[in-house]
């Protein structure tokens, strides 16, 4: 567990989960993303599902895996609305490279939608390299996919 300034990031649990469902429009506003949000990654990869926790309640999460050749893969990272701008996103990102590293990941890896611009601002500030991908998500979905080696010392 990690603890800065009150802020406890830590293995999500099912009710996590759930509260991060309860409360989905405080992390995505109008955007309905609870269809991505899937139990069995928090069943099944523990580890590398982070929670932020606070005296108020999860202030952001991380749920991601990391894959048999080494990829720590971010499948959903999110702060909620009085979180943003305090560099709780950029924390969340490094305790799981942290975990993921503890788990064999040697790169890291996210996907986002091209029209995500605060998403892909977020992503190359923390030094991933950015390609747009057609066809990534299907016949004409193209994403923006994400890349990085893990960096030295995590």
């Amino acid at each position: 567990m990690i603890v800065i300034m009150g802020i406890h990031i830590a293995p999500a649990t099912v009710a996590d989960f759930h509260q991060v469902l309860t409360d989905h429009p405080r992390y995505w506003g109008e955007r309905d993303l609870r269809a991505l949000h899937l139990l069995a990654l928090v069943q099944e990869f523990g580890p590398t599902c982070l929670v932020a926790r606070a005296e108020d309640g999860i202030r952001g999460y991380v749920f991601g895996f990391v894959t048999p050749d080494g990829t720590g893969y971010v499948h959903l990272i999110a702060t909620r609305d009085d979180a943003r701008g305090t560099g709780l996103g950029r924390r969340l990102h490094t305790a799981f490279a942290e975990a993921a590293v503890r788990q064999g990941a040697r790169r890291l890896k996210a996907i986002t939608s091209v029209e995500n611009t605060g998403s892909i601002a977020f992503h190359r500030s923390l030094g991933f390299d950015a390609e747009i991908v057609d066809d990534y998500n299907g016949p004409g979905r193209a994403m923006a996919v994400f890349r990085r080696d893990v960096p030295s010392g995590i």
